[in-house]
C-alpha cells in the first residue's frame, strides 16, 4: 500500500518552477519507477510532490552542430528509439539497452534517473565520459553545472530545493574516439546494478589524448576516476599501462557489502571490468 501523498500537477514549466519556488518541501516527481517503490518501502518520507508528467517541453532529443540535447522528462525508451543515439552516444545507448525491463524504461526518465542519485544509475557513468552538462531551472534563472561535479554525496547533489533538472547535454564523440559500457548485474533483465564501467578513450598518432573512466554502484556516488585517466593521457597503451590504470580506478573505489556483492566482488570486479574495456576501446582504435 502506498502512503497518502499530496501531488501537484502543473500545466507548464513555468507554473512547475513558481510552486517549486514556493515551497521547500515539494519533490518532482517523473516517471516515478524509484520513488513508487521507495514510498512502499518507507524509505522515501516525503508526502508532496509536483508531477513532471503534462511538461511535454521536457521530453525531446534536439541536435545543434556537434551537440546533443536531451529534455529531462526524455524516457529511456526513447532514447532507444533515437536512430542516432548509437554513434552519438554509444555508451548511453548501450545503458538505456539493459536499463530495468521495458515497462520499466517506458515511464523512466533521464532527468529522474540522474536526480535519484543512486550510485547505481545506470545512465550517468554513460554520461560521464560523455562530458555531459546538465541545465538546472528556477523561478529567477539557471544555470548549467557539469554532470562531474553535480553529486556531492549519496543522493546529495548541487541542485537547490527550488531547482528542477530540465536538461541534459554533451557533446557528439569524435571519430578517432570509442565510448563503451558494461553493467554487471545477477540477472541479464531488472537488475540493480552490482558494478558499472563506462569508458571514453580518443587517440592521435597512436597516443591516447584523451581518457574519461567512470564507476557506478562502487561508493557513495557514481564517479570520474580522474587519477587512472591521467595515467592514460598522452601515452601509447599497452596491458601493462592499462592494468595500471584498472587498478588505481579500483583504489578509488569505496564499495560496501549489501544483498547484491561484498565490496571485495565489486572492487575485483571494478578493476577486471575497467581493463577490459580499456583493452576493448584501444583494440577498436587500433
Amino acid at each position: 500500500m502506498l502512503p497518502s501523498f499530496d501531488l501537484y500537477q502543473p500545466q507548464s514549466l513555468g507554473d512547475a518552477l513558481q510552486a517549486l519556488a514556493k515551497s521547500d518541501e515539494m519533490q518532482p516527481l517523473a516517471g516515478a519507477t524509484n520513488l513508487v517503490p521507495d514510498l512502499r518501502g518507507k524509505r522515501e518520507t516525503c508526502r508532496s510532490f509536483i508531477s513532471l508528467k503534462a511538461l511535454d517541453d521536457l521530453r525531446y532529443i534536439n541536435r545543434e552542430g556537434d551537440r546533443v540535447t536531451v529534455g529531462a522528462c526524455t524516457t529511456i525508451s526513447d532514447i532507444l528509439r533515437d536512430s542516432a543515439m548509437q554513434t552519438d552516444a554509444p555508451a548511453l545507448y548501450a545503458a538505456a539497452e539493459i536499463f530495468a525491463g521495458t515497462m520499466v524504461r517506458n515511464a523512466a526518465t533521464i532527468g529522474g534517473n540522474i536526480c535519484c542519485g543512486s550510485p547505481s544509475a545506470d545512465t550517468v557513468p554513460a554520461l560521464l565520459t560523455l562530458g555531459a552538462e546538465v541545465t538546472l531551472s528556477s523561478a529567477s534563472g539557471e544555470r548549467t553545472v557539469p554532470l562531474d561535479e553535480f553529486y556531492v554525496d549519496y543522493k546529495k547533489s548541487v541542485k537547490r530545493a527550488d531547482e528542477l533538472l530540465t536538461s541534459v547535454s554533451w557533446s557528439i564523440p569524435a571519430v578517432n574516439s570509442v565510448n563503451l559500457f558494461y553493467k554487471l548485474a545477477r540477472r541479464k533483465g531488472d537488475a540493480i546494478t552490482v558494478t558499472g564501467v563506462a569508458v571514453m578513450i580518443a587517440a592521435q598518432d597512436g597516443v591516447c589524448c584523451s581518457a574519461r573512466i567512470a564507476l557506478g554502484s562502487v561508493g557513495p556516488t557514481v564517479f570520474r576516476a580522474r587519477a587512472a585517466e591521467d595515467l592514460l593521457t598522452g601515452k601509447a597503451l599497452d596491458e601493462d599501462l592499462i592494468e595500471q590504470a584498472a587498478r588505481t580506478a579500483a583504489d578509488q573505489c569505496a564499495p560496501i557489502d549489501d544483498i547484491r556483492a561484498s565490496a571485495g566482488y565489486r572492487l575485483q570486479t571494478a578493476f577486471s571490468l575497467t581493463r577490459r574495456l580499456l583493452t576493448q576501446a584501444w583494440k577498436q582504435l587500433a
